[in-house]
């Protein structure tokens, strides 16, 4: 049952739950304050819908996996995966990471997500395979910028070694995850 688990479950109330909910909340809030002391920050209401529709994504797709494991090194990992994602689609929204947000190369980071999703679902989202599907995806991010450099598009290194990076960390949390799951002895 769901609400008597150790660390709240699906209780109401939950400390754990009311923070990742309360965060996405002010983050939410965050552009609405800027736009109030200055004029670089101008979003309109579908910037905030779509914004606040990525949260919402974020923030319950991690609560469904936070559910369904106690795992502390899957639920981490699961953070870690969904935040890369995030700041990886926010930025090439907002901004762009080849040129500008309107240039077509920036398509290729969809790639770098797409390895990540059929990875997990080829894994059935479990630990091991979860592993790989995030050192697949860390490679597709890696591959991406090298396509960028060699055809000129631009120099995406280090934010591509800091993408890199985050996909390793979770893909090593998973492995992590799958080593707390096996078998003393397996």
């Amino acid at each position: 049952m769901a609400g008597t688990t150790d660390d709240g479950g699906g209780r109401r109330g939950n400390p754990r739950r009311m923070a990742i909910w309360g965060a996405a909340a002010l983050v939410l809030l965050l552009p609405l304050v800027a736009m109030q002391f200055t004029g670089e920050v101008a979003w309109d209401l579908a910037d905030f819908a779509i914004f606040g529709a990525m949260l919402a994504g974020a923030c319950g797709t991690y609560e469904l996996a936070a559910r369904a494991t106690g795992n502390k090194a899957y639920r981490a990992a699961v953070g870690v995966a969904l935040a890369t994602a995030f700041i990886l689609v926010w930025m090439n929204l907002a901004v762009g990471i080849i040129g500008n947000e309107e240039n077509p190369a920036n398509l290729m980071y969809g790639g770098v997500l797409a390895v990540g999703v059929v990875g997990a679902f080829i894994a059935r989202f479990r630990p091991h395979g979860m592993e790989r599907a995030l050192v697949a995806t860390a490679l597709a991010q890696a591959l991406v910028a090298a396509i960028a450099l060699i055809a000129g598009l631009g120099y995406t290194l280090i934010l591509t070694g800091f993408f890199v990076a985050l996909w390793l960390t979770s893909a090593r949390l998973f492995g992590q995850a799958a080593r707390e799951r096996a078998p003393a002895g397996a």
